[in-house]
């Protein structure tokens, strides 16, 4: 399926009127593979860590996004494979979860608060320095709130199997997507 719609593999495709609102802003990280994959995926990982895990892998993923946007509509410089770090993102994450790697809370925060900032330049250079642009910042924000929510939800949901497959199978499967989107960046 992928491999038939390049452009919705990568969730910056630059089309008119992309960057305008709090409704584009919210779609956005549902139009791509990328984007949808990496932050379900910190909501796993977050509660295969266990803990306070659960909740501060996803809050840092979130604030390290939005201080990443911020800095990508100030700073506006080009940063040297943006889009492999976006992919690399996918891949990472996927591993972490079919390898059942758990970390302490700190060491999961500074990783995925390090991926993020690659998804928050991104987007942040992409907006427009204009209301609109805050506001589709906005909607990009609660949008990957909800992801990341919906991750948590999902990681709870397999974990009442009470063994770890399920977790890890869906680790292998966004891994496998990371590594094509990863080619394909």
């Amino acid at each position: 399926m992928l491999a038939c719609t390049p452009l919705s593999v990568m969730a910056h495709p630059a089309l008119p009127g992309h960057t305008h609102g709090f409704v584009n802003g919210f779609l956005h990280p549902l139009s791509g593979w990328d984007h949808l994959l990496a932050m379900v995926a910190v909501g796993i990982w977050g509660v295969q860590c266990g803990g306070r895990a659960r909740w501060m892998l996803p809050l840092a993923f979130l604030a390290t996004m939005a201080a990443g946007g911020i800095l990508g509509m100030t700073w506006r410089v080009q940063v040297p494979m943006l889009d492999q770090g976006i992919a690399a993102t996918v891949l990472v994450l996927g591993l972490m979860l079919a390898g059942s790697v758990r970390v302490s809370v700190l060491t999961g925060c500074w990783m995925v608060a390090f991926f993020a900032l690659f998804h928050g330049y991104a987007h942040g250079v992409e907006m427009p320095a204009t209301a609109a642009g805050w506001a589709y910042g906005l909607g990009f924000v609660v949008a990957t709130a909800g992801l990341n929510y919906a991750g948590i939800l999902a990681g709870q949901a397999m974990q009442r199997f009470e063994t770890r497959i399920p977790i890890r199978i869906a680790g292998a499967l966004i891994a496998i997507a990371g590594a094509f989107i990863l080619a394909r960046a």
